[in-house]
């Protein structure tokens, strides 16, 4: 049998989705079924359990397929936006709705229960959840999840100019080995978010990126340019000028700036020297 990423396969010994028939071995194969994110995010975890490992997280508005749903209410799916394979709290998703027709370009922004922004809040949603808006009323847009401020909003297929100013925009937020939001994020969590509000699809662990985005390049650190990605085992940051980097850093414990020496010098100096550099191509639009 063909050897497969676990993160990416939905297969177990018991269990695997039909389209893997031929090249896995399993008791059963099934086609899954269509979900939705509802919450503001999903935990994807490596085990059906509230403290296991993170793995990443699925925004409100994403698709997934469920192969599984257990009696404690966990959930083994897929995630259609980057085919990662995990466990997902049943309460968090629901039967798909309407087409997204928005993505949130804020931060984060906050749903209300009715159109005045004097409301208790009902909701916050991070950069890149995707809203399906009915109608405006005056500056809010009105959704299944409330009220939302239009100016946090734009179309579905609209797309940043710099992925760079995008990761740029999570500085302070907290680093969260898994992390996909404003809440908390991981180094190969902002690179993911970033490109995909420029429209590009990237994997999500970092040495998926060091396989798949752009092409090496030498890793003479004189020779970078903003938008390079710099990976060294376990750990990428995005370039932002000739001297500076922006990344998510356990060691800040946080989305940070630092100087490109500064950081590099550091990993290197736990054992973990700069193993690649890739550059981005243009590419198109892929939301």
């Amino acid at each position: 049998m063909t050897t497969l990423d676990p993160r990416l396969t939905p297969a177990r010994p018991d269990l695997a989705a039909r389209y893997l028939q031929g090249q896995v071995e399993a008791a059963r194969f099934v086609d899954g079924t269509p979900r939705e994110v509802r919450d503001a995010s999903a935990p994807l975890r490596r085990k059906p359990a509230p403290d296991a490992w993170l793995d990443t997280e699925a925004l409100k508005g994403e698709r997934v397929v469920v192969y599984e749903t257990n009696q404690e209410g966990w959930c083994w799916a897929q995630l259609d936006r980057d085919g990662y394979v995990g466990w997902l709290p049943a309460d968090a998703l629901a039967e798909p709705g309407p087409a997204a027709t928005h993505i949130v370009t804020a931060l984060r922004t906050l749903a209300f229960p009715g159109p005045s922004t004097t409301l208790p809040p009902v909701a916050a949603f991070t950069l890149g959840s995707r809203l399906a808006v009915t109608r405006a009323e005056g500056p809010l847009a009105v959704t299944a999840s409330g009220y939302v401020p239009l100016h946090h909003l734009a179309p579905v297929d609209a797309c940043e100019a710099d992925f760079v100013a995008v990761a740029e925009r999570f500085l302070g937020v907290p680093y969260l080995w898994g992390g996909k939001t404003s809440v908390g994020i991981d180094c190969s969590g902002l690179v993911q978010v970033a490109l995909a509000a420029t429209g590009a699809a990237g994997p999500r662990d970092s040495d998926m990126q060091e396989r798949a985005l752009g092409e090496a390049i030498a890793t003479d650190v004189a020779l970078l340019r903003r938008g390079d990605l710099m990976f060294w085992k376990g750990h990428v940051a995005i370039v932002r000028d000739a001297d500076t980097v922006v990344h998510a850093s356990a060691f800040n414990m946080a989305v940070a700036i630092e100087p490109i020496g500064v950081v590099n010098a550091r990993v290197a100096g736990e054992g973990s020297p700069l193993r690649t550099v890739r550059r981005l191509s243009s590419r198109s639009p892929d939301r």
